[in-house]
């Protein structure tokens, strides 16, 4: 690294005293029950964890995943719970001058007892709560103590204390938690929104200690937060911030700050009684950049702090990147007038939304995070939408985000619903927002902070507005306006810039940017195509053709889907086989769109014939989901000179179902995210017709300019490969999209040719083919297709790899590999022409038993699978 750095300057006031201990701390997770509050059995308890994990651990209520279980435990969130535990402080422990417990995660009306003293009232799972307990312990056993109240019970009681009634949407399913006259309670409660149900998801609305307990302890001073933030001039100027509390004054202390190991400065400090910032400037000569994923490395810089007396050192370290993210959303300019600039480039976003990983989110481990983001990037994403009805996620999730070059849309945990403006509860989100961009500001992946999902929307063009004018009064519409004003202009904005590390020096941090609503046009005003960030869900909602997504292009597509069935493996963990129907009461329970098999049914029955069996449709659901958003996806980047983003939803789910996933509960890939990998590559050859002529544009987004060949191929399905072939002479500017070839209408075929012949479009570089795609001329159910006559070898050369070879005698639409593994193969759902051939590798434990494996695969296609 061509780095070199120079120490400008450096101010620091007062001191600190001498401690022999460092700050420690330690996690209480050990030992805890559980019980209903009015019982008098206690039993064992995960923490974290939360109530209806526990319930099942203990045999008390079966898993609501499955089949029908979820209608089972509604009487859960209607009880009060008490979770208990103790923890041992030694007499040398006993001694410290400070104790403190700090709850990351409390689910979500909690009362903290410590040895039978309240120390604290929570009213916000999404807030980290620290507490002073040092005069409520005793040396020896202590005893923690937590009261969690019934989020529904409190919900109604706010619910009931409102003079007038909020908008709220029916994604809370009152009516399945049988809560009292239907009434939706999310919005007073800080909790997670899609707890209460949503429309791919179900009702399970939990309690508990969701995040760790932590008892922190410490003597005399500590550093309680370090941070660095920057602003580019050519150079890249930095400043450290050390915040650093000190129970003690007059004590003086050596600081000394490194960056990659290498010291940079030191000077001796005395620090004041209480809280104090200390801050060093510094300057990196020839940065090395972050980018995301495509555009280069991700490169990080490692600081580290060190406060020392004698042999006494505290330390901190943040590892952190080094890029200019900037949100460029002036809607007086022509598009694109909304996208991202990455140091300096305009990016176009590939990427897509993703929710909470499940209901129960404590179940969610680090390999998940690793398992699902791996899987984004992978799938050639630079941009993971974290929508705002789930939660702030684990540092984790962030941390893989930085190191895979996923740029980070984060919206604050507000979705679909108006919300009360009275004091409280906006005082309540205001400390929910700080400390939750206090802890991800850090992250150089983190590019946006969104106010909330389609709230503006619902106001404006959903008629919630009219609806309240109507149905109350002008003056409570406006009453509930002004409480969105409030929350999403002015306080979380103020949170943003305020606490903008650098500020105080007139910088320009490039971490920090703004968007009030998604989808809008710009503060205040509702999307419109031409600006701003659209949610399309014209396919879908308003049930238009998939084709539409060739014209439906806004500036920036934040929103858009379609819903396919997981396949036949993972229904059978969930399902049995007496529930082998689309409108089975299970089918219909898992699936949580009001139009949702239907809808499904009815695009299907537009595109294929009628599925010979149920897993068929299962998987023929996952064709059609995939082709659909490939279009969509193509059509966006192949307008980048006025589209610039590209975020479907969905990524994953929260538990199995029906849904617009590209990847199912249970870590399967769907067609959808192999089609995703391909419709994101750097480079891509696509198509549309336009007035019955074919258009191929070549999308590119490499840094560098590309140079290659385009081939058309007319093709039948049997027979003959090459019936008539275009090429085209292929060079591109770096980060561009360029129309290539338009073959008329005459020179298709016509007629009943139409429905035994396709083109095969390849793009070739010199390495060989780096996109290609086939083109249809009528839908799949018009088609004359054959029987594609498949067959497959496997061998394993003692890697961690199976190679599967595919070949076809005839062409073969949609072939799909599946074994015994718990893996996903490299490839799937891959069309084969005329004597194909396709390896693709799937990943093998150690453990492995590779014959069984074999045994266990099974190929199918559309043929196989249709009437």
């Amino acid at each position: 690294m061509r780095s070199t750095l120079a120490f400008i300057f450096a101010f620091f006031v007062s001191g600190l005293a001498f401690s022999q201990s460092a700050p420690t701390e330690r996690t209480l997770h050990d030992s805890w029950t559980f019980k209903q509050a009015d019982d008098s059995t206690w039993l064992p308890a995960t923490v974290p964890g939360c109530i209806h994990t526990d319930l099942m651990d203990n045999g008390l209520i079966e898993d609501p995943y499955y089949r029908l279980n979820e209608r089972k435990v509604q009487w859960v969130d209607k009880k009060d719970w008490v979770y208990q535990s103790t923890f041992e402080i030694s007499s040398e422990e006993f001694q410290r001058q400070h104790h403190e417990l700090r709850f990351e995660g409390l689910d979500t009306y909690a009362s903290v007892y410590v040895n039978d003293s309240l120390v604290l009232q929570s009213n916000n799972m999404h807030r980290t709560y620290t507490v002073d307990v040092k005069d409520h312990l005793i040396e020896g056993s202590n005893t923690l103590r937590i009261l969690l109240e019934s989020p529904i019970k409190k919900g109604l009681e706010l619910y009931d204390a409102l003079d007038y009634t909020l908008p709220v949407s029916a994604n809370d399913q009152a009516e399945i938690g049988e809560v009292p006259d239907g009434k939706r309670v999310n919005v007073f409660t800080r909790k997670a929104a899609y707890h209460y149900g949503w429309d791919w998801g179900p009702r399970l609305v939990t309690s508990g200690i969701w995040r760790p307990v932590t008892l922190v302890s410490w003597d005399d001073f500590r550093i309680t937060d370090f941070q660095v933030s920057y602003a580019f001039d050519g150079p890249v100027y930095l400043q450290a911030y050390i915040q650093v509390e000190s129970s003690i004054e007059n004590a003086t202390v050596l600081l000394e700050l490194q960056l990659n190991d290498s010291v940079i400065m030191t000077s001796k400090n005395r620090l004041l009684k209480g809280m104090q910032t200390l801050k060093v400037p510094f300057i990196i000569h020839n940065p090395d950049y972050w980018w995301p994923n495509g555009m280069g490395d991700q490169v990080f810089y490692n600081a580290k702090v060190k406060l020392q007396r004698k042999d006494l050192i505290i330390t901190e370290n943040q590892v952190f990147g080094l890029r200019s993210i900037e949100l460029i959303a002036n809607s007086s300019m022509s598009q694109p007038n909304f996208y991202f600039r990455v140091n300096d480039i305009p990016t176009f976003a590939k990427g897509v939304n993703y929710i909470p990983q499940d209901i129960f989110l404590p179940r969610v481990k680090h390999k998940d995070y690793e398992r699902i983001l791996k899987a984004a990037a992978d799938a050639n994403m630079n941009m993971i939408r974290v929508w705002g009805g789930g939660v702030y996620e684990d540092d984790r999730f962030y941390e893989l985000c930085d190191s895979l070059g996923l740029m980070v849309w984060q919206d604050f945990m507000f979705a679909c619903a108006m919300y009360p403006g009275d004091d409280a509860f906006l005082e309540n989100v205001k400390q929910e927002a700080i400390d939750n961009f206090e802890r991800l500001r850090k992250h150089t992946s983190v590019a946006l902070w969104c106010g909330n999902n389609e709230i503006l929307a619902a106001w404006k063009r959903w008629d919630w507005e009219l609806t309240a004018i109507d149905n109350q009064s002008p003056e409570i519409a406006e009453r509930i306006w002004q409480a969105y004003d409030t929350l999403f202009h002015h306080i979380l904005p103020k949170i943003i810039y305020s606490y903008n590390s650098g500020s105080d020096f007139g910088w320009n941090n490039p971490q920090a940017n703004y968007w009030a609503s998604s989808p809008s046009a710009e503060e205040g005003i509702p999307e419109e195509y031409d600006k701003g960030d659209t949610h399309y869900w014209g396919v879908w909602w308003g049930k238009e053709p998939f084709e539409n997504f060739n014209t439906k292009i806004s500036s920036f597509m934040s929103e858009y889907g379609f819903q396919s069935f997981p396949e036949y493996s993972s229904f059978q963990k969930f399902a049995e086989g007496q529930d082998k129907d689309m409108y089975s009461e299970v089918m219909k329970s898992h699936q949580r769109s009001s139009i949702g098999n239907a809808t499904i049914e009815e695009y299907m029955k537009r595109e294929f014939r009628k599925p010979i069996g149920f897993d068929d449709l299962l998987y023929m659901s996952q064709l059609l989901q995939a082709d659909g958003i490939q279009t969509g996806i193509e059509a966006h980047r192949r307008n980048k000179d006025k589209c610039m983003g590209s975020l479907y939803w969905q990524l994953n789910d929260c538990w199995p179902g029906a849904s617009w996933s590209g990847i199912d509960y249970y870590g399967r890939w769907k067609a959808l995210h192999y089609k995703v990998k391909e419709a994101f590559a750097p480079v891509i050859v696509s198509h549309e017709f336009v007035d019955g002529d074919l258009l191929i544009t070549i999308v590119s987004d490499r840094m560098d300019a590309f140079d290659g060949e385009l081939e058309v191929v007319l093709s039948e399905f049997k027979d003959i490969e090459r019936i008539l072939s275009w090429s085209q002479v292929v060079n591109m500017d770096a980060n561009s999209t360029k129309t290539v070839m338009r073959i008329p209408s005459a020179e298709l075929p016509k007629g009943k040719d139409q429905r035994y012949t396709y083109l095969q479009l390849k793009l070739y570089e010199k390495i060989g083919i780096v996109s290609k795609k086939n083109v249809y001329f009528l839908p799949f159910k018009n088609l004359v297709l054959p029987r594609p006559e498949l067959e497959f070898t496997a061998a394993n050369d003692k890697s961690n790899l199976l190679y599967l070879t595919v070949t076809s005698k005839n062409f073969a639409k949609g072939v799909h590999v599946t074994c015994n593994s718990p893996y996903n193969f490299s490839d799937n759902f891959f069309d084969l022409p005329i004597n194909g051939s396709k390896t693709i590798t799937l990943k093998l434990d150690p453990d492995t038993d590779i014959a069984a494996l074999i045994k266990s695969i099974e190929l199918r296609s559309l043929w196989s699978s249709r009437r």
